[in-house]
């Protein structure tokens, strides 16, 4: 997980607070990225445990400040799996995060990933096949509605092995009488052609369904 703690953190801050994601490109090459598409079923495999590891770290301070800004009572704690302890004692034990292999004609509508009374505001999506290549469409999509504005669609490009940080339901946006709450939901457009490999990663659990 060297490379995750190269990332400029600073500017990666920055651009979640600017638009509510924030593209790494590379984060893993694409030997790297088809070998683990090779092996992920509908459960992300245990080596990406170390994502939330290492990436829970850089993203606690962004999460703790945003619930600041917005004048929400309660932090998060600077490890996972303190984080994690949370959910289990509020009953959240289900994994939510989980891998997407859609065909042609398929896509995801768009949701949020914010079940549960512990929720982490920000989450990982990742590209394990090449747009163009492997398949066509299946554009990574979010909206972002602002108080009385239209939804504004965001296009967030990814390629073979880019992940992006997003965040999972809502973020702070700066208008002119301070902070207000902006609510974003994320989808994957439908695929035109041939499969499309990802995966969805959160830091939080859900419950258990019945």
């Amino acid at each position: 997980m060297a490379r995750i703690a190269r990332l400029d953190w600073a500017d990666i801050a920055s651009q979640l607070d600017a638009e509510g994601y924030a593209v790494l490109p590379g984060l893993l090459d694409a030997i790297a990225a088809r070998e683990l598409a090779c092996r992920i079923d509908a459960v992300c495999p245990a080596p990406l445990d170390d994502w939330g590891t290492t990436f829970y770290r850089h993203l606690a301070a962004v999460a703790n400040r945003w619930q600041a800004l917005l004048g929400i009572d309660g932090r998060y704690p600077p490890e996972w799996d303190a984080f994690l302890a949370c959910n289990r004692r509020a009953g959240q034990m289900r994994p939510l995060s989980h891998a997407y292999r859609l065909s042609a004609g398929e896509h995801v509508a768009l949701h949020q990933c914010n079940e549960g009374e512990h929720v982490f505001p920000l989450q990982i999506v990742a590209v394990l096949s090449e747009p163009g290549v492997d398949f066509t469409g299946g554009e990574f999509v979010m909206t972002e509605q602002r108080p009385r504005m239209q939804s504004r669609p965001i296009v967030v490009p990814m390629r073979l092995g880019d992940a992006a940080v997003i965040a999972t339901a809502q973020r702070p946006c700066k208008g002119a009488n301070g902070y207000y709450r902006v609510n974003l939901k994320h989808a994957i457009s439908r695929v035109h052609a041939g499969r499309r490999v990802g995966i969805e990663w959160t830091f939080h659990n859900g419950y258990a369904r019945a």
